[in-house]
Formats: C-alpha cells, structure tokens, sequence
C-alpha cells in the first residue's frame, strides 16, 4: 500500500522543517512505501527553499490571485500516486509518527472505512490550561459527530482513500474555509469515517493567541452553518497568520 502525504503551504518557513524532518528522522518515506507532496501556493518566504531540501515534488500555484487551502490541496493530490492521501497542516507535527502510520496501514487493509482523522491538541511546549480545556471539548465534539453520521474532521490531519477522494471531486475549491468539514460530511454519507482517539497531532497555537477561542470558534461555527445551509463559506479569504 503506498502513500501520499500532501502538505499545502504558504509563507510557513517558521513551522514547515518541523514536520519535515520529524518524517526524514523517522525514514517515513522508506518505511511505509510514501511519497511527500509540498504544494505551495506562491510562497515569498523560505518555504520553497526548505521543501526542496526534503522531496522533489513540489507543486507550485502560478496562476493570478491567491490560492485557497482547497485548491492547494487538491493540486497536491492530483499529483500524487498513493492509494491513501494523507493531508496534513504544514504546522503539525505528530505525537508518535510511526504509531500513527502503523495505525493506518493496519486499519486501511483490514477495514472498510473510507477515511480518518484524530485528535489535535497544541504543541505540548506551549499548552496552557486554555488549550487544554478547549480543544478536549472540541476533539469529543468532533468524535460524536462521526460516530453519529455527520462526519467531520480538521484539516490539520485528514487521510482518505484516493479513490474516494477523486469520486467526491476532492475539495470544494469555492470554499475559502470549512472545507475540511464539507469533504468529511460527504464522504460520511456513503461510508464510515475512523476517529482515532488514541492517535494525536499537535498543531501550533498561533492562530488561538493572535485572535482567542471565541473569536476562533465563531468563524468555525459560522461558516460551518453557511457549509451546510448555504452550501458555501462566509469567509471569502482565510486570514493568513504567520
């Protein structure tokens, strides 16, 4: 079984070599038959520089205005060749990578299940009680909402089968957020989804101390309700914090 590991970026020299090299470390790529897949959607920073460092496929955006996290990713896995796409936030890392790909390999051959996320906490170096309060009510919250039918997992971990993936047409390039949700819930609706709660990813907190948790899980929410109901985004742009 090979794999894609996708990881879209932009302006992400600060965060991006610590995923990389924690994947170079542990010989990832050698161990699990994967490939890593960096696509940029015009980058002014390092990035580039540093992605070349680490793998030969590099997907560039060249086309005018700016790329959204849909688009990036989906240009990602148009050129990828794993039978399992894993989308990753290009500032994660995972708690124990080998654990986590020994997972995947043994559920992916031994069960049907269509796709998987887990558990995002922040980096443990920089967790205050906030974060811990916050995002164990959210990673339960995501966890029912597969359990119960919705579907619904963050885009900082998303992994699927490709051919699903293509089926569903990937991600909804129209949505410049909840777009992570809106693949999930459609993929829902034909099968199920493993939400692996004994497998973690730790994500940066930027974003949490740039803005707060309220103002955090208002746009979530909200663009959430115009996901479903709207069946497109509020935002027109995510804000890029850096």
């Amino acid at each position: 079984m090979k794999y894609s590991i996708i990881i879209p970026t932009l302006n992400e020299e600060k965060l991006l070599p610590n995923i990389l090299s924690q994947i170079r470390q542990e010989r990832l790529l050698e161990r699990f038959d994967a490939e890593l897949i960096i696509s940029d959607g015009a980058s002014t920073d390092a990035t580039l520089s540093i992605a070349r460092n680490f793998t030969r496929k590099i997907v560039l955006h060249t086309k005018p205005g700016r790329q959204n996290i849909s688009e990036g990713r989906n240009a990602g896995a148009r050129c990828a060749e794993g039978e399992i796409l894993i989308f990753l936030g290009a500032d994660i890392v995972f708690s124990d990578i080998i654990k986590f790909f020994e997972f995947i390999e043994n559920r992916f051959r031994k069960s049907p299940y269509l796709a998987m996320t887990s558990n995002v906490k922040v980096f443990p170096e920089e967790e205050k009680f906030s974060d811990r309060f916050f995002h164990s009510i959210l990673n339960t919250y995501f966890y029912l909402l597969n359990v119960f039918g919705v579907g619904m997992g963050r885009g900082e971990c998303q992994i699927i089968r490709r051919s699903v993936f293509f089926d569903f047409n990937g991600y909804n390039e129209t949505l410049a957020a909840g777009e992570d949700f809106d693949l999930f819930k459609r993929v829902r609706k034909k099968g199920k989804i493993l939400y692996a709660r004994n497998l973690c990813v730790y994500e940066s907190p930027r974003r949490y101390r740039k803005i707060g948790y309220l103002n955090v899980c208002k746009l979530w929410f909200v663009n959430a309700f115009f996901v479903i109901f709207m069946k497109k985004s509020l935002a027109q742009e995510w804000e890029q914090i850096r």
